[in-house]
């Protein structure tokens, strides 16, 4: 499951990190797998709402399309509904990309780690051995300008690598990515924060190398 804000819903006309990770899986799994999730829709920036179906690449299956996603949403709104979506969509591993925008409006570092932490706490009691690869936040054009803001991604890294290590177990394992190397503002991204094309595939690869290097799912990201 594949769980995040506005750089993981992605908006209309958007391919997403999460189809780049739909094709790589189908091209290095040996097995079957399945992306889920309650939601199948991109943000569409005329309604406001995430009723879009105008992915980038039409023939993105209807059922891989699935997520757990929200525009302007965070771990504050995730952490509440994360138990009952692990239990419907029987999630064995989550992807996770959050973070920004609870710094940028809701939550300061440390209550965004409770937060975290809450949401794991969630997961683990729908699945209690599920699994899950954390994506540390990747600064924005915000974080370049306004120093405050920068600090704060800073120490919220901080605390996630905290969290992980505190909370992974052997039968729950927890990971924190990489961030993504190459991951230069004005190529990885089309506004100074959402993805380019080039940004989703460096998104896809931090997960699937996490993915590949703890426990041999799929193989090395090729894009």
């Amino acid at each position: 499951m594949c769980v995040g804000d506005s750089m993981t819903i992605g908006s209309s006309g958007d391919f997403t990190w999460r189809y780049r990770m739909w094709q790589h899986l189908a091209a290095t799994y040996p097995g079957p797998f399945a992306l889920v999730g309650p939601r199948t829709g991109l943000h569409d920036p005329a309604t406001g709402a995430a009723d879009s179906a105008a992915y980038a690449d039409p023939a993105f299956p209807e059922k891989a399309r699935r997520h757990l996603a929200g525009w302007g949403e965070g771990w504050l709104h995730m952490a509440p509904v994360i138990e009952d979506a692990v239990r419907a969509h029987r999630a064995d591993t989550l992807l996770v990309s959050l973070g920004l925008i609870d710094l940028g409006f809701y939550t300061d570092p440390e209550q965004t780690a409770e937060n975290v932490r809450r949401f794991v706490a969630g997961a683990r009691a729908a699945r209690p051995r599920v699994r899950a690869v954390l994506m540390p936040v990747i600064p924005n054009v915000r974080a370049l300008g306004d120093p405050e803001f920068g600090a704060q991604c800073t120490r919220l890294n901080e605390l996630l690598a905290k969290a992980v290590a505190d909370l992974s177990t052997p039968a729950s394992p927890l990971l924190l990515a990489s961030e993504p190397a190459g991951w230069h503002l004005d190529r990885a991204t089309y506004d100074g924060t959402h993805p380019s094309p080039l940004g989703e595939h460096l998104l896809a690869g931090a997960f699937a190398d996490a993915l590949h290097q703890a426990w041999d799912v799929g193989g090395p990201y090729a894009p």
